[in-house]
């Protein structure tokens, strides 16, 4: 039989992930002390006939495309209120703006409350179960928010939304955490959040009824008269005809549109607005109904699709099985073989500072990405764009986004300087912000919203990124990844009320508030950058070095930092705060 050592994948070259301390080397060569750097999971299994690249396409298809898809059900879900308040929800229900606020933010206070609870339930359960059960459950929450009739219901619906799908965004990311390296994650969580920004685009389209779109004026002839409020420079024209989309002449265009060009979008589906009246529900009703039972058929199908950890997962042979947990054990994933839960690793994470920063830090970005995800639509429509063409306007701006979000994480991936993108895209966000604030046209206003779009999302996934990667030991990472996220949507209950109606149509407050958040972002990047930085100096210069019995038991000054029977001891202890750990920055 093949050595097993020589079978396992190679150490990662992550440009962070640096070779392990003197220490660990010369741990390494105490064999006949029984001093080991680490241990091989299933060593009988031989894995020499596993194609490494051909086995990631095979994580990557089976597990990246559904989460995806349910986390676009998710915020879908969440955010669909924002469409549907243009739609005379308001109106219909009889509420008030500040009702309306309420029952945005009541949301986020069940969603915050139960994030770290549903990420222990996921790891002392089955994932196939879990999220199958929150899904179902909060496809039941949405279809019956569609059918309720006064506040209260409402409200009730909300809070119950949240506290169902509270499980499902850091649930997923601690599970492909668990099934990829570190130098790995980052594009894989980029491309299930940006499910976020698919969904804020196909919300837009389905709340609209198949308009044809006339754009004018794109690249003016000669000098336009504008007008902030009534006469936007990009004029759009939706025109419908029982329903389907009919010709509208771009010759119709307003007369003080310069006509340079025309670019038409047809929409051949039926939009859920034009089920207005059906079975006697308005529009917004039917919104909520049909992606409510959009969700529970995906609950029921992902009891089938989720596979668990990748020690058990069925669509795996044994030997892949057992090349997925070797790889991840040479990342310094510790963990990767299974890991029974101790009170002591939840208390870790509590305690720990990476996990206090990464809550600010994380603050930063998402208390940005709620207000602009829920407000957008009516931000657009403020700046004088009727209700369909404002929510048609926002399909760009996500799309942008979309790929903006996945070429920062591919980057990130690539050279691993994390901290230095998510400093830019704060910064890029910044620019935004300022110019919304400072802008009273509608052209540079919409422009504005991109810069804004291209700053938030890539952020989100990228600090996810980089906060998983600097923690080991499955609990304290599902713990940790919970409480960052957690604190974050909290945030949320303040960033949903910073729009208020009379502050319209330039909402300068509310873009002062998102404004003050991504300066702490950018703040709180900076200073966890700079720790990890000074923390890693501090391990290199072998200052967090561990006593190991039958090797340095001389050193008597290193029993501060530990003292363990052998290297492996030390790392399953110790997780992240083991002396051969490296940080990403």
């Amino acid at each position: 039989m093949p050595d097993p050592e020589k079978q396992s994948p190679p150490a990662s070259t992550y440009s962070n992930e640096k070779a392990h301390t003197s220490q660990v080397e010369r741990v390494s060569q105490q064999d006949a002390d029984g001093a080991q750097d680490h241990e091989v999971y299933n060593p009988h299994i031989d894995v020499s006939g596993v194609d490494e690249k051909k086995l990631i396409r095979k994580l990557d298809w089976y597990l990246v495309p559904w989460l995806s898809l349910l986390y676009l059900l998710s915020f879908l879900d969440r955010t669909s209120i924002g469409n549907a308040k243009l739609y005379h929800m308001e109106k219909d229900l009889n509420i008030s703006d500040k009702e309306y606020l309420i029952a945005l933010t009541i949301f986020f206070f069940s969603y915050a409350i139960f994030e770290v609870p549903s990420n222990v339930f996921l790891k002392r359960l089955r994932p196939s179960i879990w999220l199958s059960l929150l899904m179902f459950l909060w496809g039941i929450m949405m279809t019956v928010q569609g059918l309720v009739h006064n506040y209260g219901g409402l409200l009730g619906m909300r809070w119950l939304l949240g506290m169902f799908e509270a499980g499902l965004f850091p649930g997923v990311n601690y599970y492909l955490s668990c099934w990829y390296k570190r130098s790995e994650f980052g594009i894989r969580a980029a491309l299930f959040f940006s499910a976020a920004t698919v969904s804020g685009a196909f919300g837009g389209l389905l709340a609209v009824r198949a308009p044809l779109l006339v754009i004018a004026n794109l690249r003016p002839r000669g000098p336009a008269k504008t007008s902030a409020l009534t006469e936007p420079r990009l004029h759009i024209r939706p025109s419908f005809y029982r329903g389907h989309v009919r010709l509208a002449p771009s010759s119709r265009a307003p007369a003080h549109c310069t006509r340079f060009g025309t670019v038409t979008w047809w929409w051949y589906w039926a939009a859920i607005s034009n089920l207005d009246g059906v079975g006697g529900k308005p529009a917004w009703a039917w919104i909520f109904i049909i992606e409510g039972l959009a969700t529970v058929i995906a609950g029921a199908l992902s009891f089938f699709i989720i596979q668990d950890f990748p020690d058990t997962a069925k669509f795996l042979t044994e030997a892949e099985r057992t090349f997925v947990v070797r790889r991840l054990q040479s990342d310094d994933q510790f963990s990767a073989a299974g890991e029974s839960l101790k009170w002591h690793y939840i208390w870790k994470s509590l305690l720990d500072w990476k996990t206090w920063v990464g809550m600010f830090l994380y603050m930063g970005a998402d208390g940005p990405l709620y207000a602009f995800s829920l407000f957008l639509p009516s931000i657009i429509s403020q700046l004088g764009y009727r209700a369909t063409a404002a929510n048609l306007l926002t399909v760009p701006v996500y799309a942008v986004a979309c790929v903006v979000t996945c070429v920062v994480a591919l980057v990130a991936d690539r050279y691993g300087n994390r901290g230095y993108l998510t400093m830019a895209s704060f910064s890029v966000g910044l620019a935004g912000y300022l110019i919304l604030i400072a802008s009273r046209n509608a052209t540079l206003s919409y422009v504005a919203v991109f810069l804004a779009a291209c700053g938030i999302y890539p952020t989100i996934p990228n600090i996810i990124a980089w906060v998983s990667n600097n923690v080991e030991g499955s609990y304290k990472r599902s713990v940790s990844l919970a409480m960052v996220i957690s604190f974050g949507n909290i945030n949320g209950a303040v960033s949903s009320n910073v729009y208020r109606a009379h502050d319209a149509p330039w909402y300068r407050l509310g873009h002062g508030i998102v404004l003050m958040y991504i300066a702490i972002g950018l703040i709180m990047a900076i200073i966890y950058h700079l720790a990890l930085r000074r923390e890693n100096g501090k391990r290199e210069r072998g200052e967090r070095d561990e006593l190991i019995e039958g090797f340095n038991d001389g050193r008597t000054e290193l029993a501060k930092n530990g003292t363990y029977k052998s290297v492996a001891d030390a790392k399953r202890d110790k997780g992240d705060e083991w002396s051969g750990y490296r940080y990403t920055l």
